[in-house]
């Protein structure tokens, strides 16, 4: 009988911290991007972002999905963080800065001019 106490209690520390924290998914549009350089910038920056548990960049669609625990952060503080990077985020525009210090190919119209 104790052994089974031991089991079932195990189980229901398991259950209890186990399901604490579920990432949160969501698509943001990131209309500025241009090639595969900034795919990497977007998605190597976002895994320095505490709280961000994965993102990934579509080049084709230019939307950028991305997982992250709402208890460390949330989308406003996500779509500057893609702003930081030199990229507009949803209606988030581009840190100026950041986007004039990008490669020519990251930049709107910057593949023609390559």
């Amino acid at each position: 009988m104790r052994k089974l106490n031991v089991i079932f209690s195990t189980l229901i520390l398991l259950v209890v911290f186990g399901c604490g924290e579920e990432a949160l998914n969501v698509k943001i549009s990131t209309p500025t991007i241009q090639c595969g350089m900034c795919q990497r910038n977007i998605e190597m920056g976002l895994s320095n972002v505490s709280g961000i548990s994965a993102s990934k960049v579509d080049l084709a669609t230019k939307v950028t999905k991305v997982s992250y625990n709402k208890e460390k952060i949330d989308l406003l503080k996500i779509e500057k963080a893609i702003s930081d990077l030199g990229y507009q985020a949803n209606k988030m525009l581009a840190n100026r800065d950041v986007y004039e210090t990008l490669p020519a190919c990251c930049k709107v119209g910057g593949m023609e001019k390559i």
